[in-house]
């Protein structure tokens, strides 16, 4: 297990019993509470000391009472630090009065729109959309870009119609580790790792791979690409929690990043597992 402490840059928390996700649905292993206390039972040993609720897709009505669900919870979850809240920025100058309210909550440092499930590829260039985005910067807020890697080459654009916000890129990209394959999803990578503004989540890779026959070996490349990439100043480490309930346990994440990183100081281990995400997301420091 890694020595470093951890903070996990991507974790879902839920309850089905208080709000609907209709996408839960088809997704029985999913579609029941996820809580604190259940995350605290699937991280076994791993030192975590502080994570980032990351939105769920929760059914667009109720975007703002996931946000102020999830700040209930900071005084009983003390590792909780950061959230990443929901928006329909597509909505452009209409988004504003939702993103200044999340603003004045203390522990929303994010947003993010889901883009990977948008049946038009174009959909983050559409003009309200970018509109959107751009007004993040006027409240501090990054955006997290949660795409799959046929839609990588907009989100590049994107990020480039957006000089003024600071983003982040769950989950590599999603590349095509199921199909085997790279590119594009390699040279669209490389083209957003040359954004200044872009960081990269090292999470949520596994779910992209055969979920019953994947190997470490098979996501080693897909791995080492992202951190060459961004660099190790520009990467953090996320579970994908409890979405990664589906391919593997928390600890076998942990390692496989662990594994990934050998050979690495530990300077640089600290700064995957938990310097960077507390510098990009703005969380508190806290004591080793």
């Amino acid at each position: 297990m890694v020595s470093v402490p951890i903070v996990d840059a991507h974790v879902h928390l839920y309850d089905t019993r208080l709000f609907p996700y209709a996408w839960m649905k088809d997704v029985p292993k999913l579609n029941k509470p996820h809580l604190p206390a259940d995350y605290r039972a699937a991280i076994g040993k791993a030192p975590v000391e502080q994570i980032v609720f990351v939105e769920v897709w929760i059914d667009t009505p109720h975007q703002m009472a996931e946000a102020e669900w999830v700040s209930g919870l900071f005084d009983s979850t003390p590792e909780l630090r950061g959230i990443v809240a929901a928006v329909a920025l597509e909505e452009g100058a209409g988004a504003e009065g939702a993103l200044a309210r999340l603003a004045e909550m203390e522990h929303v440092k994010a947003v993010r729109r889901l883009i990977e499930f948008e049946p038009d590829v174009d959909f983050c260039l559409q003009a309200g959309f970018v509109e959107g985005v751009r007004l993040l910067a006027k409240y501090d807020l990054s955006f997290d870009i949660c795409v799959k890697h046929f839609q990588l080459a907009n989100a590049v654009e994107l990020v480039r119609r957006c000089p003024g916000v600071r983003f982040v890129l769950d989950h590599i990209g999603k590349p095509p580790i199921r199909a085997g394959e790279f590119d594009p999803w390699r040279e669209n990578l490389r083209a957003l790792a040359a954004l200044p503004n872009v960081c990269c989540k090292i999470s949520g890779v596994i779910t992209e791979a055969d979920h019953d026959n994947w190997t470490r070996e098979q996501l080693r490349p897909y791995l080492d690409h992202a951190i060459e990439m961004f660099g190790i100043d520009r990467v953090m480490f996320g579970s994908d929690w409890s979405v990664s309930e589906l391919t593997h346990r928390y600890e076998a994440w942990v390692d496989i990043v662990e594994w990934t990183m050998s050979g690495s100081s530990e300077s640089e281990m600290r700064k995957l597992f938990r310097d960077n995400a507390i510098s990009f997301y703005r969380l508190p420091q806290t004591g080793d």
